[in-house]
């Protein structure tokens, strides 16, 4: 990775998390450590960001505070060429006339690529869904009422009267941080409390998972196994993790990426 793609990472996951370690970078950016410290001194030295013991902090605070996970710009660095093929496949449950909710994130950001052509109503929190299909697509767009998070790219409000209870929709697309068998997991509440405003609105749940998300963990249940219609992930799912949301009753859906064969197989 080129050292100005690194700086621009850094500091977007910065401003994302207010500090961020370095071996978060390291696994962030693929350098070595000494490279990241190395780019956190030449950060600091032009007044970017503040080194700190162990990692790097936000010189800024925002407003209106911070909401965890990193930015916008760090996810999509990573394993994009699967995040492409679970919204490819995702898309496929779409049709002409649908009125659907995307969740803000990298995966559910991909959608906006397969839907272009097709006329349905789209209720986002995503300030980059929306953009998107404003400019690229036949959709119709609704947005809720909040603060525009600009690291994560996500429209949140703390408060009931967003909007959100006013749109009815046949389903919801959304990420996770993490999946275990106890649900579907967020870091920050702020999120968790959109999505589960968004969640009520909506027949349906599908969630957008990468394979590295039935590995990770997370604090803050968003929903429970059992609340989910299907889940899109990718061919590194595990044995064990597609046994669990078998167990759960939920859908399966493993999207293969461009060259390995059909576009998605359901288990």
């Amino acid at each position: 990775m080129h050292e100005l793609e690194r700086h621009r990472l850094i500091l977007s996951a910065v401003q994302g998390r207010s500090v961020v370690a370095v071996p978060e970078l390291v696994e962030m950016t693929g350098a070595s450590e000494a490279t990241i410290r190395r780019d956190i001194a030449a950060l600091a030295l032009t007044k970017r960001l503040r080194r700190v013991r162990g990692g790097a902090e936000a010189l800024n605070a925002s407003p209106y505070g911070r909401i965890g996970g990193p930015s916008i710009l760090a996810s999509e660095a990573r394993r994009r060429s699967e995040k492409r093929a679970i919204a490819q496949a995702a898309a496929q449950m779409c049709v002409e006339g649908d009125s659907i909710i995307i969740n803000g994130g990298t995966t559910t950001f991909q959608m906006v690529h397969a839907l272009g052509e097709r006329q349905i109503q789209v209720f986002t929190n995503s300030f980059l869904v929306a953009e998107h299909l404003v400019k690229h697509s036949r959709c119709t767009v609704l947005l809720p009422a909040g603060a525009v998070y600009r690291e994560q790219g996500l429209v949140l409000s703390p408060f009931e009267a967003d909007g959100i209870a006013h749109f009815a929709a046949q389903r919801m697309f959304m990420g996770a941080q993490a999946i275990s068998a106890l649900g579907i997991a967020e870091g920050d509440p702020l999120i968790v409390q959109s999505e589960q405003r968004l969640m009520r609105q909506a027949d349906e749940l599908v969630v957008l998972a990468d394979s590295t998300k039935f590995r990770a963990r997370s604090s803050l249940v968003v929903a429970r196994l059992e609340r989910v219609s299907a889940i899109v992930t990718d061919e590194g799912i595990e044995d064990a993790a597609a046994q669990m949301v078998e167990n759960a009753g939920v859908r399966l859906v493993v999207a293969r990426a461009p060259g390995a064969g059909s576009q998605a197989a359901t288990a």
